[in-house]
């Protein structure tokens, strides 16, 4: 089994940026189980959402959300994966969490955002918190 950390966050105000790193205690795509890695964010009182994923491939998605100013990517070991915020706005609020799952977590996207119910790798989260 691979543990994710995730760390980055922190307190910005809006317009501000802030880059989350997930690493993996191994390399992460050493199972089928885990060649989808996504992020995801949970505001107090709501459902947990999905924000980005990136393949094994390199492939990418986004929600519509945060597209254009969001962006996933990972080291070339595949040990850890980063997404870039810009431009964070107060609705931004939340505690990010990133998870990896199988190849078809990646392809089942509504609006561009991943499944949280499709991913079976967590860590255990960081808070990002932007102030108008």
């Amino acid at each position: 089994q691979v543990q994710l950390v995730e760390s980055g966050g922190g307190s910005v105000q809006t317009g501000g940026s802030l880059r989350l790193s997930c690493a993996a205690s191994r390399y992460i795509y050493s199972s089928a189980s885990r060649y989808c890695v996504g992020w995801f964010r949970q505001a107090t009182g709501m459902e947990r959402e999905g924000v980005s994923s990136i393949y094994i491939n390199g492939s990418t998605t986004y929600a519509d959300s945060v597209k254009g100013r969001f962006t996933i990517s990972r080291d070339n070991a595949g040990n850890t994966v980063y997404l870039q915020m810009n431009n964070l706005k107060p609705e931004d609020t939340a505690m990010y969490y990133c998870a990896a799952g199988p190849s078809m977590a990646c392809r089942r996207t509504i609006n561009g955002a991943v499944n949280a119910a499709d991913f079976g790798t967590w860590g255990q989260g960081t808070q990002v918190t932007v102030s108008s």
